[in-house]
């Protein structure tokens, strides 16, 4: 198979991927383009590689940079902005982990901790109120868990162990 339809291949499946999780197509083919180029592109190199417009390309851009998996570069004398993304897959996976527990696990772990303790209404049952809140512990014990286990994962670069570990799980070169 020959680079550039690698390349295609490997932007649309992590296209499809991102749609699979909950993210744009079109801002996992941005953030594809740029894991697999040596150097950071400009938003008119985005714009003809993956035929997209320049709004698109801002928006998505912009949305990878708050996520913290692409930066700006610039370049003396240059007035175009270019952007880069971040090469280390497990700071990737470690920035995404991120802002998914921000974005998601914490949102749901605030409700949960709002209706865990509730009274019976005039309209349910006792049975009712028993089997909704016996739900609601389980889905924030569950919660607790994984909350848990993406802080200990997010915070493995800082514990020696943790960090040596993880480096020892990456695959080689």
């Amino acid at each position: 198979m020959q680079l550039d339809e690698a390349k295609r291949r490997f932007i649309e499946g992590w296209g499809t991927l991102g749609s699979a999780w909950g993210v744009s197509r079109t801002m996992a083919q941005v953030h594809a383009l740029l894991l697999v180029s040596p150097g950071a592109l400009s938003t008119e190199d985005i714009m003809e590689q993956l035929q997209i417009s320049r709004g698109n390309v801002n928006l998505n851009v912009r949305a990878l940079m708050d996520w913290g998996i692409v930066r700006k570069e610039l370049r003396p004398g240059e007035r175009r902005e270019f952007f880069s993304g971040e090469k280390d897959i497990h700071r990737v996976a470690t920035l995404i982990l991120q802002e998914r527990r921000k974005r998601e696990l914490q949102p749901i772990m605030r409700v949960l901790g709002e209706i865990s303790e509730v009274e019976p209404s005039a309209t349910a049952t006792p049975e009712e109120t028993a089997a909704f809140t016996q739900m609601i512990g389980s889905i924030q014990s569950f919660a607790n868990f994984a909350d848990r286990a993406a802080s200990t994962l997010i915070k493995a670069d800082e514990n020696w162990f943790l960090s040596t570990f993880m480096k020892l799980m990456r695959p080689g070169p």
